[in-house]
């Protein structure tokens, strides 16, 4: 059984026992979060389509840490022939959740 839910924004496929890095959610560590925005639900062939959501679908998860760095991204500016370089770095915090059921 898997589900396709929107998630700050993003839209993920997941399953129950998966581990997903999300958008930084206010939420702190161990707190128990409920998505209802659940776009398609597939229980062994059975596809359920929202639209846009599914009606009384909802994915259940738990914060398992609330302040993860990603990779760094870096961004790197110049300007030919005038000697203009520039190099910033960017790390963006992300949240893990675990994904307990879908129901």
């Amino acid at each position: 059984m898997y589900a396709i839910v929107d998630i700050a924004g993003q839209q993920f496929k997941v399953e129950a026992g998966n581990e997903i890095f999300v958008q930084r959610l206010s939420q702190a560590k161990d707190a128990k979060v409920e998505f209802d925005k659940v776009l398609l639900v597939d229980d062994g062939g059975k596809v359920k389509v929202g639209s846009p959501y599914v009606k009384g679908a909802v994915v259940k998860a738990t914060v398992l840490d609330d302040d993860v760095k990603a990779d760094k991204v870096l961004v790197f500016k110049k300007i030919r022939r005038k000697g203009f370089q520039k190099l910033n770095g960017h790390r963006q915090k992300l949240t893990k959740i675990q994904i307990n059921e879908i129901a």
